[in-house]
């Protein structure tokens, strides 16, 4: 079976950055464990932020759509088509003060759509993306994992859990400012421990 991962680079850095390379180093494991196809993505080429019109398009019935409406939602369309062709989701998350990048945010409100990632029911909202698996590589300064000033981890598990990914692991390198060798050898043990198989 070969893996196919769709990789989310969300770091401003291109170089340098640490979730890149634990990014790297999770592909490596996989490619050496079996055949893996890898679809790349990089936030740091700008996502759009959505606009009214983006919206008004996004609660039009599809086959009601203008051709400029089908237009406004082409890239959220190519995003939504990478992420349900991908069997695993590969996130680079730094964390920027506390939270998410934007550009991992803008990301997040382009593919989580009613009607594609996941619809309404009488009993609430369903997520239609299961049977994925997340890892997400985390990557701070000083906001440890888990702690009460981290609201970017479990705000990534809460969304991706929303349309239908419960399967979310986290590789941690944590606190970089204050004890990086610590936090590497985390983020190193968290990858040998990554289960290849769902």
């Amino acid at each position: 079976m070969t893996h196919k991962i769709l990789r989310i680079d969300a770091s401003a850095r291109r170089h340098g950055s640490v979730t890149r390379d634990l990014n790297d180093r999770i592909i490596a494991k996989y490619e050496t464990a079996g055949p893996t196809s890898v679809t790349n993505r990089d936030l740091t080429d700008a996502l759009p932020q959505i606009t009214e019109e983006w919206i008004e398009a996004n609660f039009t019935a599809p086959d009601l759509r203008t051709e400029t409406q089908q237009a406004v939602l082409a890239q959220s369309d190519e995003l939504v088509g990478e992420l349900k062709d991908a069997d695993i989701l590969l996130i680079g998350l730094p964390v920027y003060n506390f939270g998410v990048p934007a550009a991992l945010k803008a990301w997040i409100d382009l593919v989580a759509r009613a009607g594609e990632t996941f619809r309404y029911s009488e009993t609430g909202p369903v997520g239609l993306l299961e049977g994925k698996r997340a890892i997400v590589s985390v990557a701070s300064g000083g906001t440890e994992r888990g702690s009460e000033i981290d609201f970017a981890t479990g705000f990534l598990a809460h969304v991706l859990g929303f349309i239908g990914i419960t399967d979310v692991v986290f590789v941690s390198a944590d606190r970089l400012a204050i004890d990086a060798e610590a936090s590497m050898i985390q983020a190193e043990t968290d990858i040998a421990n990554l289960p290849l198989a769902a």
